[in-house]
């Protein structure tokens, strides 16, 4: 006998654990252990004051649904307009790598890429659904894509906060004559066509809005729709609510996803996110015109708001010379060129349907 001394018990022990390990490897039990995976955290940058109704709230739901439906795999860190980057270095910081999301609106992009404003609104464009009938089936994906890949981001429509409408001015508008000189607060392609009707058209991020139009910066400012609009408090300073918005008949924001940071994600970490993003831009177009409806009895009841309607010569001319301004892109080439010719053929090919069908409705409704 060896001269090693085993107890009863480790011995009945040691029996116990080579018996379970005979039994785990006869039925396959035994694999490779685990390997824990080490949770992704992105930083979300946006335009937007935090929780601001519409788009602030859109780009919180998105974070929070990647985090939860990912079960923490993935988790994002959201960051309001200044809080990281301003409000306007949106695009940039995606592009860099300062954050891996961001939510935003497209026409602020218009300095960097001329056609990026028509994936926000185009004036007297596509209605919300005719948008969205556009980007996932008639091919505005596509040419979005190839427009930003240049920069390393990937777009996607990531809220809707439905129709817009026409503005807030401090001084009523009778005729074209009273846009000469106007300082408006309006980016994009509307922002434009306001500048050949001759008025001074104004960037600037929605924070700053409420300021430069009870300084005196500003005379009149385009936002969102009523909601939205209610929350910024532009009711206070300016009582003249005009309609329609003929400027951004549509409201999509964009959320931007960096191009390696998406592709470097597992498959279903990657399906999550664009999952999380789909399905916001269909809930907040929802409850967009819900609270707009909603809203807007609350500013012209309790709070005395006029809503007008913009002088027919005005809506006249701005139709006009928005055609003149959308015909321009025809001449750029490359993927601005692209990217008003996918938006013509979308709309070609919406417009007798709308027309023949949901126009007579809705006429016929009212």
């Amino acid at each position: 006998m060896s001269g090693q001394i085993i107890s009863r018990r480790k011995a009945l022990a040691l029996a116990g654990s080579g018996a379970a390990a005979v039994a785990a490897s006869a039925s396959g039990a035994l694999s490779t252990p685990a390997i824990a995976q080490t949770a992704v955290r992105w930083k979300m940058v946006t335009s937007w004051p935090r929780d601001l109704p519409g788009p602030g709230v859109s780009a919180r739901r998105i974070a929070e649904a990647i985090t939860t439906m990912s079960d923490g795999k993935l988790m994002v860190d959201l960051h309001a307009a200044g809080e990281l980057v301003p409000a306007l270095e949106v695009f940039d910081a995606v592009a860099d790598g300062t954050a891996q999301m961001g939510h935003t609106a497209s026409f602020f992009w218009q300095g960097k890429m001329a056609a990026a404003p028509f994936f926000t609104a185009v004036p007297f464009g596509l209605t919300p659904l005719e948008h969205m009938c556009w980007i996932e089936r008639g091919g505005g994906q596509e040419v979005w894509d190839a427009l930003y890949e240049p920069f390393g981001v990937r777009p996607f429509m990531g809220g809707n906060t439905g129709f817009q409408m026409g503005g807030w001015y401090k001084r009523p508008v009778t005729g074209l004559d009273d846009l000469k000189g106007l300082k408006i607060r309006m980016p994009g392609l509307g922002g434009e066509v306001m500048r050949r009707l001759g008025a001074t058209p104004v960037s600037l991020p929605p924070g700053e809005i409420l300021p430069a139009l009870q300084s005196g910066l500003i005379d009149a400012t385009e936002f969102l729709g009523p909601s939205a609009d209610l929350a910024m408090g532009f009711h206070q300073v300016a009582k003249f609510y005009y309609a329609p918005g003929w400027h951004e008949p549509n409201g999509t924001g964009e959320a931007l996803i960096g191009t390696r940071a998406l592709e470097g994600l597992p498959a279903d970490l990657k399906a999550i996110v664009l999952h999380a993003i789909r399905a916001e831009n269909a809930l907040s177009l929802a409850e967009g015109e819900w609270m707009n409806a909603l809203q807007f009895k609350a500013l012209t009841d309790k709070h005395g708001v006029k809503v007008l309607p913009f002088p027919d010569e005005m809506i006249a001319a701005a139709r006009r010379v928005a055609g003149e301004v959308l015909e321009g892109f025809a001449d750029m080439g490359g993927a601005d060129a692209a990217v008003y010719r996918s938006f013509r053929k979308a709309h070609e090919a919406m417009g007798p349907w709308t027309g023949a069908n949901e126009l007579k409705y809705l006429n016929a409704r009212s």
